[in-house]
Order: C-alpha cells, then structure tokens, then sequence
C-alpha cells in the first residue's frame, strides 16, 4: 500500500492469561490475498477455547483471536482486484478449493483449511490479512440501523445454525428444539421460526428464554426446572398439540456443554434427527443405542460452506433475522475485559470488538 497503516490486534500469548495488545507489521497482501479494515468482529465460544487453553489453535502463540468479521477490503493481491474497496463479510472456515473434499463439495472438512483466530491472525484487530476466497459481499447500502460492524456475526453465530438447518431439511411441517438459546440458538431459532417451523426454546437462563420467545419461538422451557423425565413429557404434549405433518423432531444442540448435549440426545424420538452445533471440551454421557432402536440421526457440523452466505445473509438483510438484541458492541481496545467478562459469563449478548 502506498500508505502507512498503524495496525495492531489483540493476542494470546499465554493461554489464560490476559490478551495482550500486538502491532501488525506484516500487511503486504501475496497473489489472492486481501487486507481487510475491520468494521467489527464477534467473540465467540470457541474463541473462549483458544484463549483458555482448552482447545490449542493451529497457529503457534502469540496469536490474534477472532473468527466473526466484517469490514472492508483496503489493498489486495494479485488475483484478487475484484475485490478491492468492497465490504465483505469473511467466512469462518475458508476451504482451499482444490482438495479431494472439497472437489466432492465437503468444503467444512477441508484440511487445508484456513480459520481466522485459528491458522493466523484473526479479527480482534483493526486490520486482517486473509485469502480472498469464499469472500461475501456486502451490499453498501445496509437497512436503516443496522451497521456494517453487527454483520460481523452472520459469518458464525447465524451460519452456522442455518447451515444446521438446511441439512436437516427442516421444513414448515416440523417441530425444532434449540437447546440453548444464546449466541448460536437464538439465530437457529429465527431461522427455524422464518421457515414456518414450529420452535421450542430450551435454556437455564430467563432472559435468553424471553428473548427467544419474541423472536419465533412457540415455547421456551427452563431446562433447571423440570427433571429430564419432566421437559419430555412437557415437550411431547407440546408436540402432540401442533398436529405437524413431520416426521420426527429436529432437535438442534446449540448450548455447547455437556449437560446440553445430554438433554438434547435424551429427547430423540423415532426417526428424529439430532444436529450437534455447540462444542465443549467436556465429555457427555449418551446411550449410543438410542440411534439405533429409534432409528435416529445425528450429525454435527463444522460451520458453513462459503456457498450459503450470500442465503443467511439476505435473512439478516430482509429483517426474517434480527441482530440487534442479540449483540453488544464494545471498543476493540476492551478486548481483553471483554474476553474476561465472557469467561465469567457476565456478558449475556454476542460481544462485538469495534476498533
């Protein structure tokens, strides 16, 4: 670049420990790179892994965090003009293209992959470097209140739900279970609810449950108050009185503990379907069975496909999806507080770091 850019991002350098501020030196972009100017970038569940150590990132430390980013494209690479000055939203796993997966269009299980805040430096920055494909645009002209910073979040917490969603083949006939209903939940629940579906929205937390109940869900059940035996019973009176045409229900796991996966696999029925989209460290206690006799599905995915951007984001664009009661802005140099409060669960929102 012609210009001087004082950039810098915010690192882990001893997992656990507080982030630590990293000046960004490096910024010349190779053939089908760009360099992204960060309008906002999301903290998420798994960044909460790569910072406390739980879950060790491809990268070696120092590293910047940061997997949800929105912005717009400042210099580029060779190969990669088109997208010069564009606003883009960068997905969150960004398959190579070429491999024997990704040619048999399994892009999410790519193993040369590349993941923000994973194998490089990621958005908690005020600029990324990142490859240029998968890149979705971003139009320059959003819907009157909606700041290109909040669309940071669509490249996770709402991309992946969706594409949970879409492979279960969910459809107006079904019943949806979201069990747990923050960052990733609450946008499954819309999506579910903006396809005609029937919603049940299962948490330990009051708010998110109110939240999920005037933004598409049909029932919101706190998972502390009943027993397991209990929220079935509950659950399946609820589902006998829809009178749905589905067959089975399409149960989405999206609290990422334990105790979540848990409840979610316990309230398979027959021909039921199961989408594993939270992750947690934490080992589960399933009766693998259970698949078996009720001859059941589960599957899991690891985020979404570049393709299905361009769809989630429309949601978002067209109102079926709000953003804004669901995320908190904060300045990127809060960064560090910010990841503590999250850790300490003190945050109930999708934080967004704003630099």
């Amino acid at each position: 670049m012609s210009q001087t850019i004082a950039a810098y991002g915010f690192s882990v350098k001893i997992p656990g420990q507080p982030l630590e501020k990293l000046a960004l030196t490096e910024l010349a972009c190779a053939p089908h790179e760009v360099l992204l100017e960060v309008a906002g970038c999301g903290v998420c569940h798994t960044d909460l892994g790569f910072w406390a150590g739980q879950v060790p990132p491809r990268h070696p430390l120092p590293l910047i965090l940061g997997h949800e980013i929105a912005g717009r494209v400042v210099d580029c690479g060779e190969g990669a003009q088109e997208w010069e000055g564009r606003r883009v939203l960068v997905p969150a796993v960004i398959p190579c293209g070429e491999c024997p997966a990704c040619k048999v269009d399994r892009p999410t299980i790519c193993r040369h992959q590349f993941m923000p805040g994973n194998d490089g430096h990621g958005g908690f920055a005020t600029h990324v470097k990142l490859p240029a494909r998968g890149l979705c645009p971003i139009p320059e002209s959003l819907p009157q209140g909606l700041p290109l910073s909040h669309l940071s979040v669509v490249a996770d917490a709402v991309t992946t739900p969706y594409e949970a969603i879409r492979r279960s083949g969910l459809s107006a006939n079904d019943l949806a279970i979201f069990v747990g209903v923050g960052g990733v939940g609450g946008f499954g629940v819309q999506i579910a609810a903006a396809l005609g579906a029937a919603v049940v929205a299962i948490d330990v937390d009051q708010g998110r449950l109110a939240l999920a109940a005037s933004h598409g869900a049909a029932l919101a059940l706190d998972a502390s108050a009943d027993d397991p035996k209990e929220l079935k019973k509950t659950v399946r009176q609820f589902v006998k009185s829809q009178d749905r045409g589905g067959i089975g229900l399409k149960i989405f796991e999206t609290s990422g503990t334990s105790a979540g996966q848990e409840t979610a696999f316990n309230l398979l029925d027959f021909g039921g379907y199961l989408a594993v989209v939270g992750f947690t460290p934490e080992k589960a206690s399933l009766h693998l069975s259970k698949l078996m006799a009720l001859d059941a599905t589960a599957r899991g995915n690891w985020g979404c496909p570049p393709r299905w951007y361009p769809e989630a984001l429309d949601l978002v664009l067209s109102g079926k999806i709000d953003l804004a009661d669901f995320v908190q802005t904060y300045p990127l140099d809060e960064a560090a507080e910010v990841m503590n409060e999250v850790a300490h669960h003190r945050i109930q929102k999708r934080p967004i770091l704003v630099p």
